[in-house]
């Protein structure tokens, strides 16, 4: 049985990416031994794979309201935890204060445009209406033939590949345990509640309290009874990463437009993406969605051909029957669930660890999360004898 400095971990985290790393940060930092358990590298899968968008206003959507308060806490809250990891890491974790531009191509999109910008005013969410003369002195690569554009000054990005180095090394830095190359594969019961985990090649850990952050894999840890699982699936993206030989100036911000976003890194660096396929686990990456997003992205910014193409990949994202995350305490004692963030994990990662650390210190959750409790799926409590 493994042992951290020879005692048994409090907290053993499920799942090594940017929600798992956090909440096992901020855990530690909370006073509790933590092992997080990633079966294959460090942010090596969704996170890997993310764009690193903090978008909660531009991607506002009615049928979303709940996620959005989420998004928009979580996103106020991005500044001071990027500071703060950066000083416990050494390591630049990506933080960009860059904003973001909306922008349509023709009519149709003008028109859903002036609805998006309706909507946010309707919210109290800042944004500003540009015409495209001004879009374009900000943002002078656009393509002259854009029809409107909506400034969104309080959206910004990180680079979710930084960020994950940060969080690991700020977790070792403050005393947690990092394995890799350890997958969880069935979760122990006894007396009721949760004991520990077991791994893929038979190893047995432990722990007074379980944090599921494995994302879209979330669902297959087998060990807990089916009303105690959550109905978390994969929702396939294809992305893009390309640099400009130039170096960067190309774009100051994060650019949206209808089936696509260009997230800027900085330093000449860019992403495109992203496809949202309902495709199981399947991460083959294909010509059409290729085409399709540097067709777009062509269309947007005429410069973006000349980029050069560094990565084509797919990813996937946990989503949930709501679209809402599932964040809280479980159906079984000493369960924590992390969990179905979809495409806003990155968004969410500051609340989502404040809020998994205050359940693990036995704090309740407030009325205004219930929309993101676990149990939403399991109202009834299960007996795990």
């Amino acid at each position: 049985m493994h042992k951290q400095n020879g005692v048994s971990p409090d907290v053993v985290v499920a799942g090594g990416g940017v929600i798992g790393l956090a909440v096992a940060w901020r855990a530690v930092r909370a006073g509790m031994r933590v092992t997080v358990l990633e079966r294959g590298r460090p942010g090596g899968e969704t996170s890997h794979v993310a764009a690193g968008m903090l978008a909660p206003i531009s991607e506002a959507t009615l049928s979303e309201r709940g996620v959005l308060a989420l998004g928009l806490r979580s996103a106020s809250m991005y500044a001071a935890f990027a500071a703060e990891l950066a000083a416990a890491s050494d390591c630049d974790p990506g933080y960009l204060s860059c904003g973001t531009l909306a922008v349509a191509r023709d009519a149709d999109e003008a028109e859903s445009l002036e609805r998006e910008l309706e909507l946010r005013r309707g919210l109290g969410l800042a944004v500003r209406r540009l015409l495209p003369s001004a879009a374009r002195r900000i943002e002078p690569a656009l393509a002259p033939a854009i029809r409107l554009a909506l400034e969104v000054p309080d959206d910004h990005a990180i680079d979710p590949r930084a960020l994950t180095l940060a969080l690991a090394q700020a977790l070792e830095r403050a005393g947690g345990l990092l394995r890799t190359g350890a997958e969880v594969s069935k979760v122990v019961l006894a007396r009721g509640r949760v004991a520990g985990v077991v791994l893929a090649g038979g190893e047995s850990l432990s722990t007074g309290e379980l944090v599921i952050a494995a994302g879209p894999w979330s669902a297959r840890l087998e060990g807990l009874p089916a009303a105690a699982r959550l109905p978390v699936r994969p929702v396939k993206g294809q992305i893009l990463r390309l640099h400009d030989p130039a170096g960067p100036g190309l774009l100051g911000r994060v650019l949206r437009v209808r089936g696509a976003y260009i997230v800027p890194r900085g330093d000449g660096r860019y992403v495109l993406g992203a496809t949202m396929e309902e495709k199981g686990f399947d991460t083959s990456v294909t010509a059409g969605a290729v085409f399709e997003l540097l067709r777009d992205a062509t269309r947007l910014v005429p410069g973006f051909s000349e980029l050069q193409i560094d990565e084509c990949s797919a990813g996937l994202r946990p989503a949930t029957p709501d679209g809402a995350p599932a964040i809280g305490a479980g159906a079984i004692p000493g369960l924590q669930w992390a969990t179905g963030h979809h495409r806003n994990g990155v968004l969410l990662a500051p609340l989502t660890a404040e809020l998994v650390v205050s359940g693990l210190l036995g704090e309740p959750p407030a009325d205004e999360f219930s929309s993101v409790a676990p149990v939403r799926f399991a109202p009834v409590a299960v007996d795990a004898r």
